[in-house]
């Protein structure tokens, strides 16, 4: 049987490095098969499929934004309960969150499939792109509960210190989406459909890796009298992932209001702000995995009560969100024209890309700390502010483009994603000092290692 890491016992900064770059390679390599589907599609197929799909982002945002959001707030209390020694709540809260989130994805499926269309009307999309939107939406959308899986087992497999499993899923799962993308749209020519499918399946098969390793870990030795109803358990599971879930869809509904803006503008900026988004989600990973780290390594500790290596943990995750920026941020301000040609054909795209990159690359140490701060605050199972800084997000851009877009033109949405990153920013530091400080009073309790299980 295979055995959880323990991150509640030893050199805070090796332990945390260990986990890091395991997930980092794994979320980079998630972000490099989306950019190399997006590439392929509009190397392919062309600038209005990219702007199909493209197009799409934000609405697939809001959908897998809200699994991801549970997931994540189901996987603190895994992480809580595993750092406590608690291994019967452990694995009762595993196969609840299994069960909830299978009901979950049924639910939203059938939402996103009916609503989908209206949606795409809403955002203001062009005809000359709406059917190929609508094909690619149907498709991934369809295959929602894969992905939910995925998002799942990862969560659950980071709760308990694994970030190697899902790297090793993700690196078959990579190669399997890439072939299956090139296969699709070149041999069969299957146009955009052919992207999606390719996504499920892959999603499919790091999903089965994921789970073949959760069935190993010997804590989580799961029989059916973990799947019992619990009423209480269930609450404790919505009462961290659903603020989590909505901090998300939040999130994405600003976003969405920033497509409709962009949209407005004609397919040229649709096409443009697709590839900037690919390349701002790839350049955000380093510092977004600082954040999922402070998350499983603040999740621990504080069920161990070990709250004095907390601090500890913060200080290496903002080193690795700031080295991130200085690196990424250069690259985002001194090279958008090289960046945009990797992805889009067209020179009115790649000029409209350059007013938009740099500007994200300045402001980017806004949404790198954040990731750190919020997922600390998520960590100590205090949800809240993280979705108000959700709400404050939407409420800042949709501020910003909406007085800025008139006068600065397409460079408002980089703007607004500034000013969002700032200000939910502020937020999650207030209340990580806060929650920590009081913490930091209580006394330390050093539990004592269980055979087996660390």
């Amino acid at each position: 049987m295979a055995k959880a890491n323990d991150l509640t016992q030893g050199k805070v900064s090796s332990l945390i490095l260990k986990f890091y770059f395991p997930m980092l390679l794994t979320n980079m390599l998630q972000q490099m098969y989306s950019i190399a589907d997006t590439a392929i599609v509009g190397k392919g197929l062309g600038d209005n499929a990219l702007a199909a799909v493209g197009n799409m982002s934000s609405l697939t945002f809001l959908i897998f934004g809200f699994s991801m959001g549970l997931a994540n707030g189901f996987s603190v209390i895994t992480a809580q309960s595993f750092g406590a020694r608690d291994y019967s709540k452990l694995r009762r809260a595993v196969a609840s969150s299994a069960t909830l989130c299978f009901i979950i994805a049924l639910l939203l499926t059938a939402l996103s499939t009916a609503l989908l269309k209206p949606t795409l009307h809403l955002l203001r999309t062009d005809e000359a792109i709406m059917h190929e939107g609508l094909v690619y939406g149907y498709f991934v959308f369809g295959g929602l509960t894969a992905t939910i899986a995925y998002n799942l087992c990862s969560c659950i497999l980071r709760a308990l210190g694994d970030s190697k499993t899902p790297f090793i899923a993700i690196i078959i799962s990579t190669a399997v989406n890439i072939c299956l993308d090139l296969f699709c749209i070149f041999v069969l020519k299957t146009g955009v459909e052919g992207a999606a499918i390719a996504t499920i399946f892959s999603q499919i098969v790091s999903a089965f890796i994921c789970l073949l390793r959760i069935r190993r870990i010997d804590v989580l030795n799961i029989t059916r009298e973990d799947f019992r109803p619990d009423a209480a358990l269930y609450g404790e599971l919505f009462k961290n992932g659903l603020p989590m879930a909505l901090m998300n869809s939040i999130t994405a509904v600003g976003c969405m209001v920033i497509q409709y803006f962009v949209n407005g503008l004609g397919v040229a900026y649709t096409t443009a702000y697709s590839a900037c988004s690919k390349f701002l989600n790839l350049f955000m990973q380093p510092a977004c995995t600082a954040g999922f780290a402070m998350s499983a390594f603040t999740s621990q500790n504080y069920g161990a009560k070990r709250f004095d290596r907390i601090r500890e943990g913060l200080r290496v995750c903002l080193v690795i969100a700031t080295i991130a920026y200085v690196v990424l941020g250069s690259v985002m301000v001194f090279f958008p024209g090289a960046l945009a040609r990797i992805m889009v054909s067209g020179a009115e795209p790649v000029a409209i890309a350059g007013t938009y990159l740099p500007v994200c690359g300045i402001f980017l140490f806004g949404v790198d700390y954040l990731f750190v701060f919020r997922n600390g605050c998520q960590g100590f199972g205090k949800p809240l502010i993280p979705m108000i800084s959700g709400i404050t997000e939407m409420a800042l851009r949709i501020g910003v483009i909406a007085l800025l877009i008139g006068t600065v033109g397409f460079r408002a949405t980089a703007f607004a994603e500034a000013s969002a990153w700032i200000g939910a920013l502020i937020l999650n530091m207030s209340a990580f000092e806060y929650t920590l400080r009081k913490n930091l009073g209580k006394p330390v309790i050093h539990h004592r290692r269980v055979k087996n299980a660390a």
